[in-house]
């Protein structure tokens, strides 16, 4: 009171009260809106890979668990299934038609994979070029990827036809006998692997121009300093540069032929689902075709499906060594 006297008498304002001390309030709980919010930001991405995974699972994983339930089964068509165990693998390696059918995936397979991949590599190198219309030409070497099955098989069977097919008749100006294309192994698997490479190739050419785009030009402005010709550039450069692309389409090509089932089945006609005659382009895609629903030898069927995806694990196993040694390379 003093204090505020004397301020009073020498003309200063009184000191301002201090605030009154207020009881501490409890934090505000996050409103409806807040926590809608939160719960959409955690939920929503689940909630779009939701369907593929739903679909995976009635569509890949199901049947897939469920072949290998029917392979380790005796399964006929509108029969109940009878516990075999592992006779149905045991019944494949003792069967003669398993092991011809797996010998014609593994020759077939190296008949179209290699001369693919080499002939996609070259147009991959020339498209890589500045050349005139050279958009024309990589739609073009799309175009037999984008054909059906079914009318590229049918045309080249006509090509291939041993009585009036044009390339016997091409052999004929050269002086050649004529070919029998469908009752010989050799020459039905080579024409087999050419309709393959024919729409397979303009497919990996686009995957390997792609990567040889990505590669640095001063790699090749540095070799041709040092006089190194387009061949060597190529050989040096770019084929070392685009080696995971490389390996990516050999495992993806190896794949594709252990399935390959359309095309020998269209080129053989009503012999098509036995691989001819004789079996002798019969692959694995098609004796599994036939135990499964000419023979009605379920058990069988699923059980050649598995030994496929065994070939095909290994595949990717393979392809996994060799990215690793290849890093550790890189890395050393």
């Amino acid at each position: 009171m003093a204090t505020s006297v004397r301020a009073a008498a020498d003309g200063a304002p009184p000191p301002a009260a201090p605030p009154p001390v207020l009881p501490e309030q409890a934090p505000d709980r996050p409103g409806w809106r807040s926590r809608l919010y939160r719960w959409d930001l955690k939920a929503t991405p689940y909630a779009f890979v939701t369907p593929f995974f739903l679909c995976f699972a009635a569509f890949g994983l199901f049947p897939l668990i469920y072949t290998g339930w029917l392979s380790l089964h005796r399964v006929e068509l509108g029969g109940d299934a009878q516990w075999r165990g592992f006779d149905n693998y045991t019944g494949l390696w003792d069967s003669g038609f398993f092991w011809n059918a797996l010998a014609n995936t593994f020759t077939i397979g190296v008949l179209s994979t290699v001369p693919q991949l080499l002939m996609a590599l070259g147009l991959a190198h020339l498209l890589n070029y500045k050349l005139r219309g050279r958009g024309f030409f990589r739609v073009a070497v799309l175009a037999p990827y984008a054909t059906s099955i079914a009318a590229a098989t049918l045309v080249f069977a006509q090509l291939f036809n041993s009585d009036y097919g044009l390339i016997n008749t091409m052999l004929g100006w050269v002086g050649f006998d004529p070919v029998d294309w469908e009752s010989s192994k050799w020459p039905a698997q080579i024409a087999i692997s050419v309709i393959v490479t024919w729409r397979w190739t303009g497919y990996n050419a686009l995957i390997y121009l792609a990567a040889m785009q990505a590669v640095p030009q001063d790699l090749y402005e540095a070799a041709a300093l040092d006089g190194a010709s387009r061949w060597r550039q190529f050989i040096s450069v770019t084929i070392p540069s685009i080696r995971p692309t490389i390996l990516f389409t050999i495992v993806v090509s190896t794949i594709g032929a252990t399935q390959l089932f359309g095309e020998p089945m269209l080129f053989g006609g009503s012999l098509g689902v036995s691989g001819g005659s004789g079996n002798q382009f019969q692959t694995l895609s098609l004796l599994m075709y036939e135990k499964g629903w000419m023979t009605g030898a379920l058990g069988q069927a699923s059980a050649i499906a598995w030994v496929m995806l065994l070939l095909l694990l290994l595949i990717g196993a393979f392809r996994l060594l060799v990215a690793r040694v290849n890093r550790s390379k890189l890395g050393g």
